[in-house]
C-alpha cells in the first residue's frame, strides 16, 4: 500500500507521518538536530518532559526558522508530575518556548514519587481525568491529549470512563516487537499510534536483519529505510526515528511504498525473534499489562 505523508486524529488535526524523536538527545546536541530536521522537512518533533531536553527542543525549533503553525509539537507529562498535571503543562509550555502543544501525552501509566519510587496511592486513571479537566478547560494550550506505553487492558481501563478519547497511544513498534493487538485495539476506537524505537533500540539490531537487508536491496535504499517505512505503510501509524547525526536524520527521511508481501515478511520476524527492548519493570508497577511479559 502506499505509504502515508499524514494521518488524521480523532480531533480533526493532521499528524505528519514521520516525526524525529528525541530520547536520550542530549543538550548541546539535540537543537541543533531538531534544526536541521526541520529545515530538511520533517514538521513532526516529538520529545518528553522525562528527557530533560525541552528547553533545546524549543531553542531549535526557534533556530530552523520554521513557522511554529507548521510544527507538529508533542511532549509527554512525566511520571513524577501526576499529581499536578496542570502545573507540568505550564513548565513544558515554559521550557519549549511556545504557546501551545499539539499533542501532549501520558508518559506512562505508572505515577511516581519525585525520588523515583512507584507513587501507589496515586491511581493513572485520575491522572488522565486531570489532563481531560486541562484540556477542555485550555484549548488554546493544548490541541489533543493522549497516551503512552499503553497494553490493552490499561486502554479498555481507560476507555471505559474516559470523556475524552486519547489521540494518540505511543508505544515500542518494529518487526521483533509490533504490539500489533494494541494497534488493533487502537483502531477500533480511532486512535493513532506513534511507534518508536523502530530500528529496535540505539543500537539498531534489526538493521542487519536477514529480511530486512533483502528488502532493502530490493528497493536499492538502507535497512534503516525499510524498518523506518514499515511504519508509514501501517494504517493510523506514524514513526518517530530519533537520531542527532544529520546525514542520519536525512537519511531516515526516505519514506519508501512496501508491498504487502514485504509487510507479511517483516511481521514474521517476531515469530522467531521476539525482543521487547523498553520493559516497565524499573517504574514499580510491574508489567503494566503487556502480554509478554506476563
Amino acid at each position: 500500500m502506499p505509504a502515508s505523508k499524514s494521518v488524521k486524529l480523532n480531533t480533526g488535526a493532521e499528524m505528519p507521518t514521520l516525526g524525529l524523536g528525541t530520547w536520550r538527545s542530549q543538550p548541546g546536541e539535540v537543537e541543533k538536530a531538531v534544526a536541521h530536521a526541520l529545515k530538511n522537512g520533517y514538521r513532526h518533533i516529538d520529545t518528553a518532559t522525562a528527557y530533560g531536553n525541552e528547553r533545546e527542543v524549543g531553542l531549535g525549533i526557534k533556530d530552523s526558522g520554521v513557522p511554529r503553525e507548521q510544527i507538529f509539537l508533542a511532549t509527554k507529562l512525566n511520571n513524577s508530575d501526576q499529581r499536578d498535571v496542570e502545573g507540568s503543562l505550564e513548565r513544558s509550555l515554559q521550557q519549549l518556548d511556545t504557546p501551545y502543544l499539539d499533542l501532549w501525552l501520558m508518559h506512562w501509566p505508572a505515577p511516581m514519587t519525585k525520588d523515583g519510587k512507584p507513587d501507589k496511592e496515586r491511581d493513572w486513571l485520575d491522572t488522565w481525568k486531570d489532563m481531560e479537566r486541562v484540556y477542555k478547560a485550555h484549548p488554546e494550550k493544548v490541541k489533543a491529549i493522549g497516551v503512552s506505553n499503553f497494553s490493552v487492558p490499561y486502554l479498555k481501563r481507560l476507555l471505559e470512563s474516559a470523556t475524552v478519547i486519547p489521540a494518540v497511544n505511543q508505544i515500542e513498534s518494529h518487526p521483533a516487537c509490533l504490539q500489533e493487538d494494541i494497534v488493533e485495539e487502537c483502531r477500533k476506537h480511532g486512535i493513532v499510534i506513534t511507534a518508536y524505537s523502530p530500528l529496535g533500540s540505539d543500537s539498531a539490531p534489526l538493521r542487519t536483519n536477514p529480511v530486512v537487508e533483502k528488502i532493502a536491496k530490493k528497493y536499492g535504499v538502507s535497512p534503516s529505510n525499510v524498518l523506518i517505512s514499515l511504519h508509514a505503510n501501517r494504517p493510523q501509524v506514524t514513526v518517530i526515528p530519533k537520531s542527532v547525526t544529520p546525514s542520519r536524520i536525512d537519511e531516515n527521511a526516505k519514506i519508501i511504498d512496501l508491498s504487502e508481501e514485504d509487510i507479511k515478511e517483516l511481521a514474521s520476524i517476531e515469530k522467531e525473534n521476539h525482543n521487547r527492548v523498553c520493559k516497565p519493570y524499573w517504574t514499580g508497577w510491574g508489567n503494566i499489562g503487556f502480554p509478554d511479559l506476563e
